[in-house]
């Protein structure tokens, strides 16, 4: 349908007042509303990522893109609900404890919201416990941590031996990323994933919950 074509292309410019304004057309045309969300806002949702991945746009863009989305999704809230719309899945994330940095997690978390995932966004300096209580009480098949600073992602190991100690970790997926993490750490750590970036993060997330 050339209408949720337009979406797809006016949010992937990042173009925020348009996307939404179309949005807006297309449900007063009676478009389906999680065609719009599909085929519209996820689909280019979707193609940045893939640009993102390789390097053919940056973080502003991603940011801008997201920001459509947000936007326009909010139009599409209501009208999901009352179509019993399911998330594909439920994350939480953060940054772990001690550490303020929080442009990759928002990245991961945008990235996330863009393949169809509900995600619970526990800020930054978040405890190990926090973490596992957010997954148990929101019934989160994957949460996801951040760390930027060498001296915080040991807390990434505290928070799988929080979820193994809650007894929530063969169900509940744990995945980490930033700067001084890698897969070795992932391993050594008893993670479940690490990636190098944004829209890989949220490939990995689908693949677990498929």
């Amino acid at each position: 349908m050339m209408i949720l074509n337009e979406i797809a292309e006016l949010l992937e410019s990042g173009k925020s007042k348009a996307t939404k304004e179309l949005v807006q057309k297309a449900i007063d045309e009676g478009v389906n509303p999680q065609d719009i969300l599909k085929d519209g806002l996820l689909a280019g949702m979707s193609a940045i990522g893939e640009k993102f991945k390789k390097n053919e746009v940056f973080v502003p863009e991603v940011l801008m893109a997201a920001r459509a989305m947000n936007q326009s999704i909010e139009l599409l809230k209501p009208l999901l609900a009352e179509a019993g719309v399911e998330s594909i899945g439920k994350v939480c994330i953060g940054t772990v404890q001690g550490d303020l940095h929080d442009i990759g997690k928002n990245l991961v978390k945008m990235m996330l919201e863009g393949k169809g995932f509900e995600v619970i966004d526990l800020g930054t300096d978040v405890a190990p416990e926090t973490f596992v209580n957010a997954a148990i009480e929101n019934d989160c098949d994957i949460i996801c941590c951040s760390a930027l600073l060498t001296t915080t992602m040991h807390v990434m190991e505290d928070v799988v031996k929080a979820a193994e100690a809650a007894g929530i970790h063969d169900r509940v997926k744990i995945m980490i990323g930033g700067a001084p993490v890698n897969e070795e750490f992932c391993k050594q750590i008893g993670a479940d994933g690490y990636t190098v970036d944004a829209a890989s993060a949220a490939d990995m997330a689908l693949s677990f919950v498929q």
